[in-house]
């Protein structure tokens, strides 16, 4: 299959689904799906290679040793295939059974989904749906895992746009993910992490980019903790799918209990990439005010805007010497007065090395402009005591509810981010004396306007003459529309 063909297959799956489940929870089902058929594919392919090379010896070819995942007895696609009566029991005893027999690597990641509720789902759609799978076989010489991996975050992004208010749960624009992971620039052998990974975009990505520059990426270290079982689940599978298998990714709260601990302190990384949660109000403000793990350096958010506790926890989590840190937020973070004392000690600390504001619709189902904030606890030495500012608000591609950045853009926002020097309308370089006088504030508009200075400028005059000339137009169509209606 080409990479369309693929995609339009995987996509069919859903569509067998329409209108007998809500949009917002087709992930639950065929992410698990496709992911079964994938490793018992891949396993009948171990299998008949393994063969091949004994001569025929069924003994030697169904040895662990052979096979990346281990498929018992009954647990087989092949076998649930068979199965027509109580399908979604025969459907999860497997899955459970493969996660048993896979302990270490899979336990879990097929997810809760409730299979054996035939009000929900019948016997007969999950056969539908089982049989749809079985059209084409997704073993790696059929379906090798680049292209399988670009399949699946095709799902992602649909199952996105698809579901609406669930999106943002676990899916950051691709576009924007692609210039976090080109700012960062890790490098092999680096530890990578993200504290709210979602479907772990942002952590494979920078697997993806070191192996697209030809370094290697399979040093790369990558550690990810998500909230929702499914999503956490997707990010493991999507792994997986992509052919990486040196990751660890935690379900679990960040805030409440962090995942990565070492000598009883948070795991310190090189690089961190993240797109929390933002202004959350169900979070342990009173436990956060006397944190074990000493996060709360700055202070102690409000109960109404976690945002801060993030950041700190990020910047807790960086490596003391060559730590920095990526994140994507509303632009609300750069200026609220109610975190002013501590953005301000983020600021006199000399931890911040660049903004840039984003423009609207980023964010899924959100018109909220976007920014990054990038910090780095060892700034190039013409850097120290400076911020750049890069007001990239109109540097986006606008396409019904959702903006995407094109390549131009990336390019434009990335060479502004490496020269760090002043660009007359588009970035300018602070020195961090001036922010903690405008009561360190980060909001762009101080630093750089982005109000268009080629506009013509009307006089009181003309600007009137023009208000009397659109009110008489306009009190004209009203008319026009209200002989219309009678």
């Amino acid at each position: 299959m080409t990479q369309q063909q693929l995609e339009k297959f995987l996509w069919g799956a859903a569509t067998a689904l329409r209108g007998t489940i809500d949009a917002g929870d087709y992930k639950q089902y065929i992410f698990p799906l496709l992911f079964f058929k994938r490793i018992c594919d891949v396993y009948e392919e171990e299998f008949e290679k393994a063969l091949k090379e004994s001569d025929g010896d069924l003994e030697y070819a169904a040895f662990e040793e052979n096979h990346r995942f281990q498929i018992p007895i009954g647990a087989h696609w092949n076998q649930v295939r068979e199965v027509t009566v109580n399908v979604g029991m025969a459907i999860q005893e497997a899955m459970r059974e493969i996660e048993k027999a896979n302990p270490e690597t899979l336990f879990g990641i097929f997810g809760d989904a409730s299979w054996t509720n035939k009000e929900r789902l019948s016997d007969a759609t999950l056969n539908n749906l089982v049989e749809h799978f079985s059209q084409h076989k997704l073993n790696l010489e059929n379906v090798p895992d680049d292209k399988l991996g670009n399949a699946y975050e095709y799902l992602i992004k649909e199952f996105a746009d698809d579901s609406g208010h669930t999106a943002a749960e676990f899916y950051t624009n691709r576009t924007v993910v692609k210039l976090m992971t080109m700012i960062m620039d890790p490098q092999p052998g680096e530890s990578v992490y993200d504290p709210t990974c979602g479907s772990g975009g942002l952590l494979l990505n920078c697997a993806l980019h070191l192996r697209e520059e030809g370094k290697e990426f399979r040093t790369l270290k990558l550690y990810g903790q998500e909230i929702n079982l499914i999503t956490s689940a997707i990010a493991r599978m999507n792994m997986f799918m992509h052919g990486i298998e040196e990751f660890s990714i935690v379900r679990g709260d960040t805030l409440a209990q962090p995942a990565f601990l070492e000598n009883d302190e948070l795991k310190k990384f090189n690089v961190i990439l993240a797109n929390p949660p933002y202004s959350i109000k169900a979070w342990d403000r009173k436990g956060f005010e006397s944190d074990p793990y000493g996060r709360n350096i700055w202070g102690t958010p409000p109960q109404g805007c976690a945002d801060y506790a993030f950041q700190q926890h990020i910047q807790k989590s960086l490596n003391e010497k060559n730590g920095r840190s990526i994140s994507l937020w509303p632009h609300g973070i750069l200026f609220r007065d109610a975190e002013t004392e501590m953005r301000k000690k983020m600021i006199e600390q000399d931890l911040v090395e660049c903004v840039i504001g984003l423009g609207p619709n980023l964010f899924y189902n959100s018109p909220m402009e976007a920014c990054l904030l990038i910090t780095n606890n060892n700034k190039a030495v013409s850097k120290k005591g400076k911020v750049l500012i890069i007001n990239a608000v109109k540097e986006l591609k606008q396409e019904k509810t959702i903006s995407h950045l094109q390549q131009n853009h990336i390019i434009k926002i990335f060479d502004a981010y490496k020269n760090f020097q002043d660009a007359d309308g588009f970035c300018k370089v602070v020195p961090i004396e001036e922010i903690i006088n405008n009561r360190s504030s980060l909001n762009m508009a101080l630093y750089v306007s982005n109000v268009d200075s080629q506009k013509v400028q009307l006089s009181i005059d003309e600007a009137l003459s023009a208000f009397n000339k659109q009110s008489v137009d306009l009190k004209k169509s009203m008319s026009e529309l209200f002989q219309i209606l009678n």
